[in-house]
């Protein structure tokens, strides 16, 4: 099954020429022969992150939103903080699995990132660190398999018809 996915490059210092991130996700989601339907950068404003995600999730194209950047500890990393303003539902359990794959590349700086994803109106949001390879760990660790049908024992794809179930 093919993925619809929208990426979100979260930043005040790049563009998407020298957005290295993104390159590699753009990249990776071709690889695996699903749909990248829009890509965006902003700055570090979480007004300006929660408009655009709230347009994607109300786009019915999009299955899956990533974004990358925004997810440290200084004063201006509040991706997670956005997310947190649109969340229906918290999904604990990436953030969790990132951290233990990071933890074999970088050690004890895995605890530094606060990546996180949810579920907003039916879509998935995944929230990666704006390191490449940040966003190496999180797609070949995690997303590749989850956003993959045939993924066993379950997988998210599975999953898109009822995400919005009451």
């Amino acid at each position: 099954m093919i993925v619809n996915i929208a990426l979100l490059t979260v930043t005040d210092t790049r563009t998407i020429d020298n957005d290295k991130s993104g390159a590699i996700l753009v990249d990776k989601i071709k690889e695996c022969n699903h749909n990248l339907v829009d890509r965006k950068i902003c700055k570090d404003n979480k007004e300006d992150i929660v408009l655009i995600l709230k347009e994607w999730t109300n786009k019915k194209d999009i299955d899956v939103i990533i974004t990358t950047g925004g997810t440290g500890l200084t004063g201006r990393d509040i991706t997670p903080e956005a997310l947190d303003e649109i969340a229906d539902k918290r999904i604990p359990g990436f953030g969790e699995v990132f951290r233990t794959i990071s933890l074999k590349t970088i050690g004890t700086s895995s605890i530094q990132s606060r990546a996180c994803a949810i579920i907003s109106n039916g879509k998935y949001i995944f929230s990666l660190p704006g390191s490449s390879g940040g966003v190496t760990d999180a797609w070949d660790g995690i997303l590749k398999y989850q956003l993959d049908i045939n993924h066993k024992p379950c997988n998210f794809v599975e999953l898109f018809p009822r995400l919005k179930e009451k």
